[in-house]
């Protein structure tokens, strides 16, 4: 099988220091031809967005993505609800994963693979204060192994 390049348009940073990630999946989006113009220009915001299961379905709301400049009257509506393309299986999965208590569905970025748009979903529980600080220790002492490696050397 031959493997497709990934372009990155926008990932969600802060996600991962405000959730701990317990699974990611890839889903596909329903976009508009606009909407795609735009994020070809990587004009997309995933900060505040988040998905849900609704009438069996998913969903994908807050999604910001900057009207086409070039576009006209047709235009979309930038943070419109948008349809995530996933398997009835997964989708099953997702919603006994989501359905315990503190987890949630937070887009951690956003690609085109090939011709097709794709977000990475992901399972997540809301870190609590103390464990943010625990992650910013640990992360601030592995910085400061690697810069006193990074001097030995020299």
């Amino acid at each position: 099988m031959v493997e497709t390049e990934q372009r990155l348009i926008v990932s969600n940073r802060k996600a991962r220091h405000e959730y701990q990630i317990l699974e990611v999946i890839e889903t596909g989006i329903v976009l508009k031809g606009t909407e795609v113009k735009s994020l070809r220009k990587r004009n997309a915001n995933l900060q505040d967005s988040y998905a849900i299961i609704k009438n069996g379905e998913l969903w994908l709301l807050g999604l910001h993505i900057n009207p086409y400049e070039q576009g006209n009257i047709n235009n979309h509506d930038p943070v419109r609800t948008r349809k995530l393309l996933i398997q009835k299986k997964e989708l099953r999965k997702l919603f006994s994963s989501v359905s315990e208590h503190g987890l949630t569905l937070v887009p951690l970025s956003m690609y085109f693979k090939g011709p097709y748009a794709k977000v990475e979903l992901a399972v997540a529980r809301g870190k609590k204060s103390y464990d943010k600080r625990e992650s910013i220790k640990k992360r601030e002492a592995e910085r400061n192994i690697s810069r006193t490696l990074r001097r030995s050397y020299t």
